[in-house]
């Protein structure tokens, strides 16, 4: 694929080439006319200055982008840590950015990192590939998929099989006599979210347990929707017994609505979360997690970027999860809620 030069500008603009650099470059000694044609042109052509293929490139910056999807959930804040350990250790320095769970600000901060001209770049994903993302694999810049990735772009990822740690989960409470299980879903357009609804939904066809839509709540991997998921589950007339939230945030909000609603966590109710936080360990009750290694996922990311770089095509990894039983879910359901 051809690579937009400033030498394209210049003629879409129909001006020079030392023209359309001065107008980039914020010379104030051009015309308004030329401004608005070079501004036009960039426009039209996609160009970003300082963001061109790495095959025109001469040296490298020895900095990488990591985009993580919130910055407030705890998984993210360890993983950027364990990114940029690893990063640090390979001689790179990283330039952090915060999606917040939104493709618009995920598309800004891909943006100034590509301007960055960063070496390479790690990315939990959202939405549908469209945006800055596409950019990305249309400039070739060297980019690996964390956690999350999109059907249908071939870039090297690094994700966890959620099915294993989630069947866990299922098999545990149904074994402790939980016959009602309600689940907290993350969003259905990014495939972490997807993934793990598909499977608590085999898992509990596993078990034996009728499908009911009701025990399932749509959340978006934010705390409040964690709250809003107990509100509704505790709401129904044959509320569940047991509950599991997608993830460490969501998990968060239930914890704090279940507080203030006085229901006894591991006595009236069981809570399992995917991700295991450090601080979920020191709770009380303790909180049952479905565990896969951060430290990991950050490590192996930045080994599968730098043999991007290096222009090899490192497979995939996916790594395992797996239940840890704690008090919340170590009893049956005891005690009637009103």
């Amino acid at each position: 694929m051809s690579v937009t030069t400033i030498k394209d500008v210049a003629a879409l603009a129909g001006v020079s080439a030392a023209t359309a650099s001065r107008v980039l470059s914020g010379n104030p000694a051009t015309s308004p006319e030329s401004r608005e044609s070079v501004a036009a042109a960039v426009r039209q052509l996609d160009f970003r200055p300082n963001a061109q293929a790495r095959a025109l490139r001469s040296t490298h910056t020895h900095t990488i982008g990591l985009l993580v999807s919130d910055i407030r959930n705890p998984f993210f804040a360890d993983l950027a840590h364990a990114v940029e350990q690893a990063a640090r250790g390979a001689g790179y320095v990283t330039l952090l950015g915060n999606a917040n769970e939104q493709t618009a600000q995920q598309d800004r901060y891909l943006d100034v990192m590509i301007s960055q001209r960063v070496d390479g770049i790690i990315v939990a994903p959202q939405g549908d590939g469209s945006g800055s993302i596409r950019s990305l694999i249309e400039r070739g810049i060297p980019t690996v998929f964390v956690d999350r990735r999109i059907a249908g772009i071939d870039v090297p990822s690094v994700t966890t099989d959620s099915d294993g740690g989630i069947r866990q989960a299922v098999a545990h409470l149904v074994a402790v006599g939980h016959t009602r299980i309600g689940y907290i879903a993350g969003p259905q357009d990014v495939s972490t979210g997807r993934e793990r609804l598909d499977a608590f939904t085999r898992a509990i066809a596993s078990a034996g347990l009728p499908h009911d839509a009701q025990l399932i709540f749509q959340g978006d991997f934010q705390a409040e929707s964690g709250s809003a998921g107990v509100e509704a589950l505790l709401g129904l007339t044959e509320p569940p017994t047991a509950i599991l939230a997608a993830d460490s945030l969501m998990a968060v909000g239930a914890i704090a609505t279940l507080n203030r609603r006085g229901v006894r966590l591991g006595e009236q109710i069981a809570l399992v979360a995917f991700d295991d936080i450090e601080w979920f360990a020191l709770l009380n009750p303790a909180l049952s997690v479905v565990s896969h290694s951060v430290e990991d996922m950050g490590r192996i990311a930045v080994d599968l970027l730098e043999q991007v770089i290096a222009g090899g095509r490192p497979a995939s990894v996916q790594l395992p999860s797996e239940l840890i039983v704690r008090a919340s879910s170590a009893t049956g359901p005891i005690t009637r809620r009103n």
